[in-house]
């Protein structure tokens, strides 16, 4: 009988109950001390819309408030109420119709005659709905069509509350004030592609837009079966378009025989050869080309060409670095100076732990100023290093240098918070004039805008920087009211982060425990140390499939994504060439039995891959905690293992110590079928409709589900100052460090015997 993963592995939890309820329980509580959960944040997971496309290209398509960064309902509140979605439009396309489709309630207590929504596209009104007459009975939906003549390419919808509930004199800030904006109201897009110019200065476009809401897919088309440099070239350049993805990567279907009929694709060419319907020419060296696709006169072929390998890997690398200067249709490579090799933690994204990092590098102006008396949150992304240990540590110095509008008298409710990834970190009062000490001084230092410049030093929690976070600051000024009949809401408080406030990584050390998937899946850490990957070797299958070469392709844009840079320097190699890579991070993708390695390596892999016959080798750890409390048990139990047959539907990321080298790193994508590996392509994305996260050094898919089974086996990358060291080692070795206080306090106490027999003997002299 075949039985999935999921329940042979429930069925082993059972027989080990109780044991099991300890593990749950050390987890559970080492959550709370460690102040983080088991599970670390990720980047929000794309969604995949319902689209249409007619045989004209037309496409129409939906976006949800929530995909177009609204994370929660849009509440509107006050006799002038106001928030916003905006949404972009891709340079080749037009935009024929727009449908705004709303759900929202509203306060029962606002007249019908007075209140009602204005809707303005780019600041100009373009609908007004009135408040129903009749009572509410739950959620109302309002379908608009918005003026396509008001659409540019990058746009803003915002809805606006005229709200009132007496005739007489009013509460701008009333309770009775609201409407509720459901962040599930719908934006339905209908699309005419636009013909782009053959020209390489529009590069990444038409592959890659920043404007465009919908996750990139970039066909990949080798003219047969890709080498090691042909695969190298496609590596670069597939990084090369995810540092312009502002998802997490870009998805490379791949294509071993032939151009798509529809769309754009980036085709790597090696020797003279024959697309039906595009004259290639005759190369005369490193070559990179756009021409149209024969079959659909909107798509776009992007031609990496060279007449050998050396010359493709040259043109490839020459588009990655310098695709700004090209221009025209063709652009022949003559010469191109050799790239300066990276060093460790220097990618272009990532905060530098080596001086301080500026605000204002990792935010523009617009983004660090706010107005209103509620603005919403100033969210600044940052990119910190995966292994930057912060064990015993008070967190990172942040040096906040920050602007407000002082109002004269307050009730000391105005104040700026601030967190980390919607968690509280600290709130700041800002104080009103009245009460400020040295208040003349104060006043004097009030600027032209009349915002008064203040400085907060603090610490950010280092468990709280993940190597996605996202830093929040927002303002929050209270609202002073005058009395009836002069309550009048003035726009006219400020705030601002000054770009000059720094975050201070330097002085931690990197330090980090592995294998860890998490920081694989979120950062390509360990392989983006070195941002052009040249400790990095991919070892694929000597017949790859064509998954296998998309899962690869987009891995690669992944660690493009995650660095900011391309992956120059990249190592593929196939698993007869395992021994020529002794000193790198190793990237495996297999599928099946078609990697030979995977036998070889069979002992040091946390999972045994013969066929259907699955093994997992389990972290025993816990068994060995409660044979301390049953001695009796312990020869009852060894090693634990789970073994199962299967249908053949996994897919499994798994991370291991190279066996080729100590303190190198290896990181296996496996699908039981190749097909299986579309699922590895949709985890690396980040996609929805999957239950957990990839984390620890065994991750098993199935179905929707992500298992993720611990083992002992770890190792350490990175080094620690020598105190640090020793104080970090005492920590996880209890008894040596009872035996090293013990003895201490034995040396301690001998040392003040002798100190007082020697006074003794001074004062009977």
């Amino acid at each position: 009988m075949t039985n999935s993963f999921l329940s042979e592995f429930r069925k082993f939890q059972s027989r080990r109950a109780f044991p099991s309820l300890i593990l749950s329980s050390i987890i559970f509580f080492s959550s709370i001390f460690d102040g983080y959960p088991l599970y670390s944040s990720a980047q929000a997971a794309q969604k995949k819309n319902n689209i249409v496309v007619s045989s004209t290209g037309k496409r129409t398509y939906q976006l949800t408030f929530k995909e177009l960064g609204s994370r929660y309902p849009l509440n509107l509140r006050g006799v002038d109420g106001k928030d916003s979605v905006r949404f972009n439009i891709r340079a080749d396309e037009v935009v024929t119709k727009a449908l705004l489709k709303i759900q929202y309630t509203y306060s029962p207590a606002l007249l019908r005659d007075l209140s009602h929504i204005n809707v303005l596209v780019n600041d100009e009104i373009t609908y007004t709905i009135a408040i129903p007459k009749e009572d509410p009975t739950g959620s109302v939906e309002k379908t608009i069509e918005l003026p396509i003549n008001l659409i540019t390419e990058f746009n803003q919808i915002q809805l606006q509350l005229i709200g009132h509930y007496t005739l007489q004199c009013e509460d701008p800030l009333h309770s009775s004030l609201w409407v509720n904006v459901s962040n599930n109201s719908i934006l339905e897009l209908t699309i005419d592609p636009v013909k782009l110019q053959n020209d390489l200065a529009i590069l990444p476009l038409p592959f890659i837009d920043i404007r465009d809401s919908q996750p990139p897919v970039v066909p990949f088309v080798f003219m047969g079966p890709p080498n090691k440099a042909v695969l190298e070239s496609a590596a670069i350049v597939s990084s090369w378009l995810g540092t312009f993805s502002k998802q997490i990567g870009v998805r490379f279907p791949v294509s071993l025989d032939g151009i798509p009929a529809k769309g754009s694709a980036v085709v790597a060419i090696v020797g003279q050869a024959n697309i039906s319907g595009v004259d290639i020419g005759a190369l005369t060296g490193p070559t990179v080309a756009m021409v149209a696709n024969p079959s659909d006169e909107n798509g776009k072929l992007l031609l990496i060409m060279g007449r050998d390998d050396a010359e493709l890997k040259l043109a490839a690398t020459a588009l990655a670095t310098g695709s700004k200067a090209l221009n025209g249709e063709r652009a022949v490579i003559s010469q191109l100076d050799n790239l300066v090799m990276r060093k460790p933690y220097d990618a272009p994204r990532w905060m530098s732990s080596e001086r301080k990092v500026k605000l204002g590098e990792l935010a523009t102006e617009k983004i660090l100023n706010v107005s209103g008396y509620n603005p919403g949150p100033i969210d600044i992304n940052m990119r910190v290093p995966p292994d930057i240990f912060g064990w015993n540590n008070k967190g990172a110095p942040f040096d906040l240098k920050y602007r407000y509008t002082p109002q004269p008298v307050s009730s000391l409710n105005s104040s700026l918070l601030i967190g980390v990834d919607e968690k509280f970190v600290k709130s700041i009062q800002l104080f009103p004039i009245e009460k400020m000490s040295q208040g003349a001084e104060l006043l004097a230092k009030i600027l032209p805008d009349a915002t008064l410049p203040m400085e907060e030093k603090m610490r950010l929690p280092l468990f709280m920087l993940q190597p996605r976070s996202q830093l929040q600051l927002r303002y929050m000024y209270d609202y002073i009211k005058e009395g009836e009949c002069h309550d009048v809401i003035i726009d006219n408080v400020r705030g601002a982060i000054d770009p000059e406030s720094t975050i201070d990584l330097t002085g931690f050390s990197h330090f980090i425990a592995m294998p860890n998937l998490s920081v694989f899946s979120n950062s390509g850490f360990p392989f983006t140390r070195l941002a052009d990957l040249s400790r990095t070797a991919v070892i694929l299958p000597d017949n790859a499939s064509k998954e296998e070469y998309s899962v690869f392709l987009t891995a690669m844009s992944r660690m493009g994504e995650s660095t900011g840079y391309p992956v120059m320097a990249i190592t593929v190699n196939q698993g007869a060439d395992a021994k020529n890579i002794e000193d790198k991070d190793l990237l495996i993708i297999a599928s099946g039995g078609n990697q030979p390695l995977l036998k070889q390596w069979a002992k040091y892999l946390p999972a045994d891959l013969d066929g259907d016959n699955k093994t997992f080798n389990l972290s025993d750890w816990v068994f060995k905690i409660w044979s301390f409390f049953s001695p009796q048990s312990s020869n009852s139990i060894s090693n634990p293992k789970l073994s199962y047959t299967s249908g053949g539907n996994e897919v499994l990321f798994a991370g291991f110590e190279s066996p080729l080298q100590s303190n190198r790193s290896a990181v296996l994508i496996w699908g039981a079928k190749a097909e299986n590996l579309v699922k590895a392509t949709d985890l690396l994305l980040g996609a929805e409709g999957y239950e957990g996260k990839i984390e620890g050094n065994l991750s098993v898919l199935n179905g929707t589900e992500i298992e993720n089974i611990a083992h002992e086996t770890t190792y350490y990358l990175g080094s620690l100052f020598w105190v640090e060291y020793i104080q970090w080692w005492l920590s996880n070795h209890l008894f040596v460090f009872l035996l090293f206080a013990a003895l201490s306090t034995v040396l301690l106490a001998g040392l003040i015997y002798l100190m007082f027999r020697v006074k003794a003997k001074r004062k009977l002299m």
